[in-house]
């Protein structure tokens, strides 16, 4: 008996994933006829999607301490070893990635030759809880969020800051400013292609807000954008936003869910769009990563 409920199940969850595909097939983001491919599952957690001028695409194993690249011709390889524990990932103007390195609660800058250069390690003599997502503006400045996900390899096991924040710190500057601490748990941070709006998500609190960014490092008018948490997020050309989780879900610039991509994977950690014409999308999710090609191109 146990058996056949347990075939059931089985045949249940094909039948739903298979439902899912045929929707799939009907999104207007995705280019017709694309499928989900799965480039590798050689990880142990993929995370912090970034992509270069080029498109290659730049992605951290956080548990085994690396970046990876994955360029536009297809090709995987370790672009950096002891890579500081780093979460998310984005590049600046000049080419370098902006890590959060999770390893000393810092946050990096990172060349193309590999070399670190620590931005911020501390806020007011305090270790950061923990950075865990970040986003440059025009301005050179940068916006991220300290959660707090105690680590095995820490030495310490809490805060020394008792709030969970979003953060600004300015280019050059040495100080980190406070934008807003009211969270259970930041998480995913993205700008919007012309840099005048920020999205935060709240993944303790199944939120994710938006808030007009009206000057360097100011922010006005946080409001609810979606009643769902995200781990990392990425925009597109249509001002679309997607949020990452159980899969991919994507809501329009007024908020509206307009799909779903379903990722075969018990957790979907974050995502960017990569590839010579920005068009591909790039999916880490737990030991894995996949692409997906789409009509629309990415703009972060």
């Amino acid at each position: 008996m146990k058996k056949i409920q347990f075939k059931f199940i089985i045949l249940l969850s094909l039948a739903s994933w298979s439902a899912f595909a045929q929707d799939f097939d009907t999104l207007n983001i995705v280019k017709k006829g694309a499928k989900l491919i799965k480039v590798s599952n050689q990880f142990k957690f993929t995370e912090g999607p970034a992509v270069d001028k080029k498109g290659n695409v730049f992605f951290t194993d956080q548990p085994n301490n690396r970046i990876w690249k994955y360029d536009t011709k297809g090709q995987l390889s370790v672009f950096l070893e002891n890579a500081g524990r780093s979460n998310g990932l984005y590049f600046d103007k000049k080419g370098n990635i902006l890590s959060c390195a999770d390893e000393k609660n810092q946050l990096w800058s990172i060349d193309k030759k590999g070399n670190h250069t620590v931005l911020l390690d501390n806020f007011e003599g305090k270790l950061l809880n923990g950075p865990n997502d970040l986003w440059q503006d025009s301005n050179g400045g940068i916006y991220f969020t300290d959660p707090f996900y105690p680590r095995e390899y820490w030495t310490r096991k809490t805060q020394e800051i008792d709030k969970r924040r979003l953060y600004y710190l300015p280019k050059d500057a040495k100080t980190a400013i406070i934008m807003d601490e009211d969270f259970k748990q930041p998480n995913g941070i993205v700008g919007s292609g012309d840099g005048k709006l920020l999205y935060v998500a709240d993944i303790g609190a199944s939120k994710t807000y938006r808030y007009e960014i009206s000057g360097e490092g100011k922010l006005t008018n946080r409001t609810l954008f979606a009643s769902m948490g995200s781990d990392g997020m990425t925009t597109d050309s249509e001002g679309n936003l997607y949020l990452t989780g159980r899969g991919v879900t994507v809501f329009d610039k007024t908020g509206k869910q307009i799909a779903k991509i379903p990722v075969p994977s018990g957790w979907t950690a974050n995502i960017c769009f990569g590839g010579k014409n920005r068009k591909m999308l790039f999916i880490t999710a737990s030991d894995s990563v996949y692409t997906l090609d789409m009509n629309v191109k990415g703009v972060n």
